[in-house]
């Protein structure tokens, strides 16, 4: 959730006594900081904590009130385990150790979260990890209720929709779309606009004729025509198109308006910003950009839409299937559940998907204004449709890729070589990269194009 992480470790200290503090261990050479409270012992979930300067910069015992942390714990639960202090605002930590320090904290707040990494261990007092729990078990049942509630919450899903939490991957729904939203029909229109559309296409004509209403292969998946240009067939049984493609860094900023169901792969866009679901008659995305851990498949699917399935199709492949049993028809990934549900909470701290929106913007726009306004670096991208979550860019001279990446891997920044299909570099920045992210890429960038430029 952030780049800056702190590992906290509970001393000697007698908790039953008050004063005591957890010392915060400093892993990057920062000053160490603490957090203490009046009565340690008696904390109890959801409590607020002081943080306190453990060098002496501030005044002794002094609290900053401004810099609290939230217990997810209670103190009597912590037995000496390892709890993880997790940072979620920037701070700079070239300041934070100068005299400056007080001001800054005060300008500056940080925002602390305790957690209780026993729970990996044993969860809610069940004797078992949250790994090992069973899925039909009431704690478990309890946390996935929770998890799609708020998953509901942040998307302001409608109630005729259900929530399916599947496994497959977004690749199993290229056929599960086809099997479950044909209803009877013999065709479904799909446009093609990049990598993850070619493949949903191939699947789809195992199942069907597919009218390819629009296609962007001629531009090298750089452009998307205005949907005033698409060649619908209007006797398809439904609309497939892939909002955000990755691999080509191209986004559409229009949902296509027909009258048929729309399905849409939004696995790398999904819970970015807000989206009116009710456009839609089917949303499935892959948990690993912006849900959690792979292994997880989300779908909305609207409730007319579930039942009449191609016949002698795998009883899984059957959303009613799942919709039916809660998606517990079979053991479900419960710990990437689990974990979705976490970054769910977490989302809803940040102040939901209009604060995401703000932010991902934000970064995009930052990191495209540097590429633009270089000479060295460019986007192939036609400026209306480049992607927030994805952001491909060339140098000027390919043959110094391989020593961007040797460099940019040593500064730190990793995974931006570009597919290669497209070549160059891409900065994925979903949802957990931090604008300090794309800052520190962006500095390391001018530096490079002054040495090399």
């Amino acid at each position: 959730f952030s780049p800056y992480e702190l590992t906290a470790l509970t001393t000697d200290c007698d908790f039953e006594n008050s004063n005591h503090f957890l010392d915060v261990v400093d892993t990057t050479g920062i000053s160490q900081l603490i957090i203490l409270s009046n009565s340690i012992s008696n904390l109890d979930v959801g409590d607020q904590i002081g943080i306190f300067d453990y060098n002496g910069l501030l005044s002794e015992g002094e609290e900053c009130e401004d810099i609290l942390g939230e217990v997810l714990v209670g103190a009597g639960e912590w037995n000496q385990s390892q709890l993880e202090i997790v940072a979620w605002s920037h701070i700079d930590f070239c300041d934070i150790n100068g005299p400056q320090f007080p001001g800054f904290i005060e300008n500056n707040p940080i925002k602390l979260k305790v957690w209780d990494e026993s729970e990996l261990i044993e969860y809610e007092k069940s004797k078992a990890s949250v790994m090992e729990i069973s899925h039909r078990g009431v704690d478990f049942m309890e946390a996935a209720e929770k998890s799609e509630n708020d998953f509901r919450e942040l998307l302001d899903i409608p109630d005729n929709y259900k929530v399916l939490f599947l496994q497959g991957g977004a690749s199993a729904q290229f056929s599960m779309v086809p099997i479950n939203l044909l209803r009877g029909g013999s065709k479904a229109n799909y446009a093609n606009t990049g990598h993850w559309s070619v493949k949903a296409i191939a699947e789809a004509k195992r199942y069907c004729n597919v009218n390819i209403c629009t296609d962007g292969t001629d531009n090298n998946f750089t452009d998307i025509e205005e949907f005033e240009n698409w060649s619908i067939d209007e006797e398809a049984s439904y609309l497939h198109y892939t909002p955000n493609e990755t691999i080509a860094g191209l986004e559409f900023d229009y949902i296509p308006e027909v009258e048929m169901p729309i399905a849409a792969d939004m696995s790398s866009t999904i819970l970015s910003r807000p989206i009116d679901v009710s456009k839609y008659g089917v949303i499935y995305a892959g948990a690993q950009k912006n849900i959690g851990p792979s292994g997880l498949t989300i779908v909305i699917v609207r409730e007319d839409l579930i039942g009449d399935v191609v016949k002698g199709q795998p009883k899984l492949f059957d959303y009613s299937t799942q919709a039916n049993n809660d998606s517990m028809f079979n053991t479900p990934a419960t710990f990437p559940w689990y974990a979705a549900g976490r970054v769910f909470e977490w989302l809803k701290e940040q102040g939901g998907l209009k604060a995401m929106q703000k932010i991902n913007k934000t970064k995009a726009e930052t990191l495209y204004k540097a590429i633009d306004n270089s000479d060295f670096y460019s986007n192939p991208v036609s400026i209306k449709y480049r992607s927030w979550m994805n952001v491909p860019f060339l140098l000027a001279d390919e043959n110094l890729n391989s020593k961007f990446l040797e460099q940019s891997k040593d500064a730190g920044l990793l995974a931006l070589k570009g597919h290669r299909s497209v070549g160059g570099m891409r900065a994925s920045i979903y949802n957990a990269m931090p604008q300090e992210g794309v800052d520190a890429l962006i500095s390391f960038m001018n530096d490079f194009e002054k040495d090399f430029g």
